[in-house]
């Protein structure tokens, strides 16, 4: 199991935020990552435009997840319409 953080941004509409996270928990749960952190950062502006969406709400997750499942992760995370944009980045094995 890799440690990563998983940037992630969705509507800033309550609860369409609030669908995401929860769908981006299932998922998670589902390929057997565990949620070490969940972090957020508000509502910010988008460089660019996506799915006519200005401002996203932001919200970073530490997860120990199995690095064979990743790309599965993100098949699953398109699904999930109430989430804009993810993104996984490996940490050092220092952090």
């Amino acid at each position: 199991m890799n440690k990563y953080e998983l940037m992630t941004i969705y509507p800033t509409e309550e609860d369409k935020s609030k669908a995401g996270t929860e769908g981006v928990k299932a998922v998670l749960a589902e390929f057997g990552a565990t949620i070490e952190k969940e972090e957020s950062y508000g509502d910010r502006d988008l460089t660019y435009v996506i799915n006519k969406n200005k401002r996203g709400r932001f919200v970073l997750f530490t997860v120990k997840a199995n690095p064979a499942k990743i790309a599965d992760i993100n098949r699953q995370f398109k699904l999930n319409t109430n989430l804009l944009k993810s993104l996984f980045v490996k940490l050092d094995e220092k952090n």
